[in-house]
C-alpha cells in the first residue's frame, strides 16, 4: 500500500468531522471558556447571528486536516521505521508503537498556532481586535512575535502524546472485541463505534486540559503565565469545583463521540477506495 494514502485518507477524514461538527465544538468552547452552561453558550451564538457561527471555522480547517494527515501518515511511517530497527532486539512492540504515537503527538503540536487563532476568533471578546484567520495571525506575529502562537503549548503537548499513544494503543484491541461485520456497511458501524468510543473516553479523560489550554490562549500579550498558574486560577474561579472544572465536558463527550467516529470510520473507509 502507498504510504501517502494515509496522510490522504487521514487529512480528508479530519476536514469533513471539523465542518460537521464545528458548531457542537463552537457551544462547548463557550463553556470552557467562561464556564457557563450549554444552553446560555447557545443563547450567546444565537444572539451573535448565523453569520458568526461558522467565524474562526478557516484555522480548524487548515489545523485538523493537517493534524489528521500527521497523526495517521506520520504514526504509520514512524512505526515501519521503529518496528524495523527493533526487529529481534527484544523491545515489544507495543512499547515501539506507543513511542511512534507519542512522537506523532508532538509533531502535531507543531500546528498549534492554529488553534491559537482560532481561540480568538472564537472568543466574543477578541471581535474588535481580530477581524479574520489572516488579519490574527498578522496582528500577532507582527505586534507580538511567533512566540505568542505559541501560548498555551504544555497542555497541548501534555494532550496530544498520552491521547494518540491510547488511541492506537486501543483501536485494534476494541475493534477485536466487536462483533464480526459480515458486510461494508457493518465495517463502517464497527469502525465508527470503535472510534467514537475512545474519543470521547479520551475527551473526558483530557478534558481538564483543553479548558487550561483555552483560558491561557484566551490572553493576549503580557507575560506567559505557567500551567499549574492558570489552572489554579481556572480552580478557584470555578469556586474549587470538579464539575464546574468539567462544565461542557457532556458536550465534549457527545462531539468527540461524533468527530471521532466519523474520523475513524471515514478514514478507514477511503483507505479502501482511493
Amino acid at each position: 500500500m502507498d504510504p501517502g494514502k494515509h496522510y490522504i485518507c487521514g487529512s480528508i477524514a479530519c476536514l469533513i468531522n471539523i465542518v460537521v461538527t464545528f458548531p457542537i465544538q463552537k457551544v462547548m468552547f463557550r463553556q470552557q471558556l467562561h464556564g457557563v452552561r450549554a444552553m446560555e453558550a447557545t443563547k450567546q451564538l444565537q444572539r451573535e447571528g448565523l453569520r458568526n457561527l461558522y467565524r474562526g471555522l478557516l484555522p480548524p480547517l487548515f489545523q485538523k486536516s493537517s493534524s489528521g494527515a500527521i497523526m495517521f501518515g506520520m504514526y504509520k511511517d514512524i512505526s515501519r521505521v521503529l518496528l524495523d530497527r527493533a526487529d529481534g532486539s527484544g523491545v515489544p512492540e507495543l512499547a515501539t508503537r506507543s513511542f511512534a504515537a507519542a512522537l506523532t503527538g508532538t509533531a502535531e503540536a507543531t500546528l498549534m498556532p492554529f488553534e491559537r487563532v482560532q481561540t480568538l476568533l472564537q472568543d466574543h471578546r477578541h471581535r474588535a481586535g481580530f477581524k479574520n484567520t489572516f488579519h490574527t495571525f498578522r496582528t500577532l506575529l507582527t505586534k507580538y512575535g511567533v512566540s505568542e502562537c505559541y501560548r498555551g503549548l504544555i497542555p497541548v503537548l501534555l494532550r496530544n502524546g498520552p491521547s494518540n499513544v491510547l488511541f492506537f494503543g486501543a483501536r485494534g484491541p476494541m475493534k477485536e472485541q466487536l462483533p464480526e461485520a459480515t458486510s461494508q456497511m457493518g465495517h463502517w458501524i464497527n469502525d465508527f463505534m470503535c472510534g467514537g468510543a475512545l474519543g470521547a473516553s479520551l475527551g473526558i479523560m483530557f478534558y481538564p486540559l483543553n479548558v487550561v489550554k483555552s483560558q491561557a490562549q484566551a490572553q493576549v500579550g503580557g507575560a506567559f503565565r505557567p500551567f499549574g498558574e492558570v489552572l489554579m486560577t481556572v480552580w478557584k474561579d470555578r469556586g474549587r469545583s470538579v464539575a464546574k472544572l468539567f462544565r461542557g465536558a457532556h458536550l465534549n463527550f457527545h462531539r468527540s463521540l461524533l468527530s471521532w467516529g466519523i474520523i475513524n470510520a471515514t478514514y478507514e473507509l477511503l483507505l479502501k477506495v482511493i
